[in-house]
Parts: C-alpha cells; sequence; structure tokens
C-alpha cells in the first residue's frame, strides 16, 4: 500500500539538492549555457542582475534574523581606529621601546582614546544582562557594523554577557573581516552599502554613536535625516561623549543660518558615559529594570 502523502511534504524540487546532486556525481561547474542560473556566479554578478543581488542582500540577513528570533536592536557605530585599552598600552611600550618620537604619540593618543572602547564594551553588556531578563520577544540586541573599534567593543560586551549579537559587515577594498565577538550565526558581509544601511534601521530601536569618522557620521546623519524628514518613527539618537561631538558640530551655527530648526536638536541627546546612554533609551520606552 502507498504511503499517504504528507501535507507538509514540500512538492517542488529542492535547488540546493540539485546543486549538491551536481557537485557529488563530480561534474565540474563550467561557465557555460547549460549550467543552472543559481549555480553560475559568472551570470549571477552581471551589470543586468544587480537586481536580483539587492534582493539577495535583503532576504538573506532578514530571514536569518527572523530565525533566531532578533526583532529589536541597539545599533552602535563609532570609530574602527580605536584600540581597546590592552592593544593601546601595548602599541605604547614598543613605541617608547622604539624611541621614535611620532609613534610614541600616536601611541599615546591609542591609549587616550581607549576608553571610548571600553565605554563601548560596558555598553554593550548592559543592554544584554538588561534584555536576558527579558521574553525572547522583548530583548533588545547589540548590532554594529561588525568591524574592529568601537564595534568590536560593543559586540564583545555582548558577548562576554551571553547575549546573541549582531554584526553588518562591509566588503572594503582594503579587506575587513567580522570582529571576533560577533555570534557566528548572525554575522553577514554585504557588498552594497546601502542594502546594509536598510538592514540597520529594519530593526533599530535605538542608535548610539560614538566618536568616529566618516563613516560613523555616515551613518548617523542617515538616521537623523530619516527621522527628521518623517521617512523613520522616532528613535533615541545617542551621541556618546558630548566634548567630542559639540567640538566638532555646531549645531547651533546651523540652526543660526536656518538650515535646521530649533527643534531639530531634540532629534538626538548627549551623554558621557554607558549608564546614562543606556537611561536614554529606558527613559524613550519607558522600560524598567527587568520589564518591558
Amino acid at each position: 500500500m502507498k504511503t499517504p502523502h504528507d501535507l507538509s511534504t514540500r512538492t517542488l524540487a529542492d535547488a540546493w539538492a540539485d546543486l549538491k546532486a551536481h557537485a557529488d556525481a563530480g561534474i565540474p561547474l563550467q561557465a557555460d549555457a547549460y549550467r543552472l542560473a543559481f549555480a553560475d556566479p559568472e551570470f549571477l554578478l552581471r551589470r543586468e542582475t544587480r537586481g536580483i543581488r539587492f534582493q539577495l542582500e535583503m532576504l538573506k540577513p532578514d530571514l536569518e534574523q527572523q530565525e533566531q528570533g532578533v526583532t529589536n536592536t541597539i545599533v552602535v557605530f563609532g570609530s574602527a581606529r580605536f584600540a581597546s585599552p590592552e592593544e593601546a598600552q601595548r602599541r605604547q611600550a614598543a613605541a617608547r621601546q622604539s624611541g621614535d618620537a611620532q609613534a610614541l604619540a600616536r601611541a599615546e593618543r591609542d591609549v587616550r582614546n581607549a576608553r571610548h572602547y571600553d565605554q563601548a564594551r560596558q555598553f554593550g553588556r548592559l543592554v544584554a544582562e538588561h534584555s536576558a531578563r527579558l521574553p525572547q520577544e522583548e530583548r533588545l540586541y547589540i548590532c554594529t557594523g561588525g568591524g574592529p573599534g568601537i564595534m568590536e567593543a560593543a559586540n564583545r560586551g555582548a558577548h562576554e554577557a551571553g547575549a546573541l549579537n549582531v554584526g553588518l559587515n562591509i566588503a572594503l577594498p582594503h579587506e575587513q573581516s567580522g570582529n571576533p565577538y560577533i555570534s557566528p550565526s548572525l554575522c553577514f558581509k554585504f557588498h552594497y552599502f546601502a542594502l546594509r544601511k536598510m538592514h540597520f534601521m529594519m530593526r533599530a530601536k535605538a542608535l548610539v554613536a560614538f566618536p568616529g569618522g566618516f563613516g560613523t557620521l555616515d551613518e548617523l546623519f542617515e538616521i537623523l535625516t530619516l527621522v527628521q524628514t518623517g521617512k523613520s518613527e522616532p528613535v533615541p539618537v545617542v551621541l556618546h561623549g558630548s566634548n567630542f561631538w559639540k567640538r566638532l558640530i555646531n549645531f547651533d551655527l546651523l540652526i543660526e543660518e536656518g538650515v535646521i530648526s530649533p527643534e531639530d536638536t531634540e532629534l538626538f541627546s548627549f551623554v558621557d558615559t554607558p549608564e546614562d546612554a543606556w537611561e536614554a533609551i529606558q527613559s524613550f520606552y519607558r522600560l524598567e529594570e527587568g520589564a518591558a
């Protein structure tokens, strides 16, 4: 007697099984017309298939995060160049031994800036420890650009607290790989900045920007513009390190010249400690310790 069909059984051929069978048979993937379209890198990398690649970069991280219950994130930006305190001290010791005055000046600057790394690490831990006490659907996850420096620090703090955390890395001419503290199943690599930016915003419930360079400013003003123009719902935008940000950007000048409105400065806040950054987010969402 024939076994009854299971309604959950897929009726269409599995593309992965088809591709695997091709490889198991020892058939090389040649660049020719007979190759399966989805197994043809040369075809997928053509200019005409760019739209398909957009869709894939949109879909893959989205599905993976959905499956792992990552629905709410706190995005942390900041310089990729800030070293950890231990690394900064190692550089300082090496510079002193070398007798190179310029190297020593750079190393001493690294030691000063290492406090930003340490504070981002503390912030990542604070978020992770709070979320660990909440139901899955209410948890907040640290999400960074996946690189070194501040990004590594925030991922590291969450990792040390035993929490899943996300890294959205980008392929660059000077090769950058995901830092070792990102949860492996949530470490994604992008080719397109635009798709990466969209993924930052899709789940973001807050942005915390530590001191940084062009990349940090790019992401900061992207989010401020989306909120200012109503393309995104308001979220807390926290500028960590008030002295740095107030020296860098003259918001009063922007108001004076009429290029922003006085109320636009309410879109962000300045803080100087990880605890104050977390408090700003808690206050915005009226979160209490151990509850949401």
